[in-house]
């Protein structure tokens, strides 16, 4: 995922959680935001040390970063969405939290219709 896809600052952040809508599963909370002057989606990921150490937080992060670079294509652009980890994600493989983000996506309807 190309840095200018992500979010960094905690402002950001905070504009998604207050104006934003939200959705959850059991294993991931998405916030998301649309957002008029972006040509492309952008992306933060929360993973708290509830988690786990830092090697297990990482391979979350790297694991749902992976799941977007994937669905790059079928994904509505001009959003801000957040994705927040929750304790049932440690123990998921790959295709477990790709299959959980695909979830989330649909049910916000950001996901695109005809792909």
């Amino acid at each position: 995922m190309k840095k200018a896809w992500r979010i960094k600052k905690n402002g950001e952040f905070q504009e998604v959680f207050k104006q934003g809508d939200s959705f959850a599963n059991r294993q991931l909370v998405i916030f998301y935001l649309h957002r008029d002057q972006q040509q492309h989606y952008r992306v933060g990921l929360s993973v708290s040390k509830k988690i786990g150490n830092a090697v297990v937080r990482n391979q979350v992060k790297r694991y749902i970063r992976q799941a977007f670079l994937e669905m790059d294509l079928n994904i509505k652009n001009n959003y801000d969405i957040i994705i927040i980890a929750r304790k049932p994600v440690k123990e998921m493989d790959f295709h477990g939290i790709k299959k959980s983000v695909n979830h989330l996506l649909y049910k916000t309807n950001l996901l695109l219709k005809n792909k």
